[in-house]
């Protein structure tokens, strides 16, 4: 499918448009302030009569189980009637950063690579993690590498906050530096292979060479940042208040996961990252659910099933909204605005509503990160066809600096 920035800006209107001037550093000499990216994810979608407005554009009351971000309203768009262009079903919500599902990959360049990958790779060489991914449980599949690889997120918070804040022993980095040396010496064994087979190569292989040439390359700066960081340590983060005296929740451990994302972004571990609500986790724990989160998208339309379910929808906006409060509160170094400015947060799913099974008009809000937000859009073009989302994802990589005019 193609996703052309024009096409994008014509159906959404400028939907989503940039400032008529970036935020501008103090002093000649300070450091620009770096763009975050930020994508939360679940699989079943949202309850549409209480996630979309009612109207179109700025003056919109706040739907039900957008309320948690009522405070930051003017700096978020509702984009309507996005999809990939599927046939409705479980099991195409795993294409929703990509666009692609797996068994498809394979006709495409990119295979079904994610869009918080292609930002990741482009911010990778100033951070200690690339990209970092996190969830409860299992996730919902949601990021894929170049090679159509599945990028599996961490399901422990405590394992997350090892990850991110656990330093190092001293045999662990003299350990760590070994694995890194061996690697390196792969890769050198591996181009001096390429090298030879590239003398006998037809010019069509030598294109398929290049890009693997292209990978390898990748890898050794991979490699070389991974070196780099294995002596420094990594900042303090406290994660004994959400654990000390309480039997562990839904709602604390998802404080602590959405918390060290947060400082993760603040003390610039990384700066993408994504968040995934799982299908299996159980929501129970929170006020007047009963059912399983799956049960709840079955509900009939019976009133007090779909008020479970906004529940838990609202509970996932509301640790959103957590995560975004901690970011504003911050002021951005160097630059004008607070964090929250400065980083861009894709929220969404790749099904639009898990009661009908539908992948239709998928429920996805952007906040933050510089744009010029517009309120609830209507994603329609004249003949009232949905855009593909896709076509978002390309703005989005733009304001990355990632030129290029169409997303798988």
């Amino acid at each position: 499918m193609q996703a052309h920035r024009r096409t994008l800006l014509k159906g959404l209107g400028g939907a989503i448009a940039l400032p008529a001037l970036e935020s501008q550093a103090v002093g000649a000499d300070a450091k620009p302030a770096p763009l975050r990216f930020l994508i939360v994810g679940n699989p079943f979608g949202m309850h549409p009569d209480h996630f979309f407005p009612k109207t179109f554009g700025k003056e919109y009351d706040m739907p039900r189980t957008l309320r948690a971000l009522g405070w930051v309203r003017d700096r978020l768009t509702i984009v309507s009637h996005t999809d990939h262009g599927m046939v409705s079903g479980h099991g195409r919500e795993i294409s929703f950063l990509s666009g692609v599902l797996p068994e498809d990959a394979a006709a495409f360049p990119e295979k079904n690579l994610s869009i918080d990958q292609v930002i990741a790779r482009q911010l990778s060489t100033d951070v200690r993690f690339p990209s970092v991914n996190a969830a409860l449980q299992s996730g919902i599949r949601m990021n894929w590498d170049a090679n159509g690889v599945e990028l599996e997120p961490i399901t422990d918070p405590k394992a997350l906050f090892d990850h991110l804040f656990q330093n190092l022993t001293e045999a662990e980095r003299t350990m760590r530096r070994e694995v890194i040396g061996r690697n390196q010496s792969l890769l050198d064994a591996v181009r001096g292979q390429l090298h030879q087979v590239e003398r006998s190569a037809s010019s069509k292989d030598r294109h398929r060479l290049e890009q693997f040439a292209t990978s390898i390359r990748s890898l050794e700066t991979r490699l070389s940042d991974r070196l780099a960081w294995v002596g420094r340590d990594k900042p303090r983060f406290d994660l004994s208040p959400y654990y000390s005296g309480v039997s562990p929740t839904v709602e604390n451990h998802y404080a602590a996961i959405f918390d060290m994302i947060a400082y993760a972004f603040e003390t610039d571990l990384t700066r993408v990252a994504t968040i995934a609500f799982p299908s299996e986790i159980a929501y129970r724990e929170l006020d007047g659910v009963n059912r399983s989160y799956h049960g709840c998208t079955h509900n009939g339309k019976k009133e007090d099933v779909t008020d479970e379910l906004v529940a838990i929808e609202s509970f996932q906006i509301a640790m959103l909204g957590r995560l975004m409060r901690k970011l504003d509160e911050v002021q951005e170094p160097n630059a004008s605005g607070s964090m929250l400015d400065h980083t861009v947060i894709l929220f969404g799913s790749g099904m639009g509503y898990g009661g009908t099974h539908s992948n239709r008009n998928l429920p996805i809000l952007v906040a933050g990160g510089g744009f010029e937000h517009r309120g609830h859009v209507d994603g329609r073009g004249h003949a009232g066809q949905n855009m593909p989302l896709c076509n978002l994802f390309v703005t989005l990589m733009n304001r990355f600096g990632i030129e290029r005019d169409d997303f798988n």
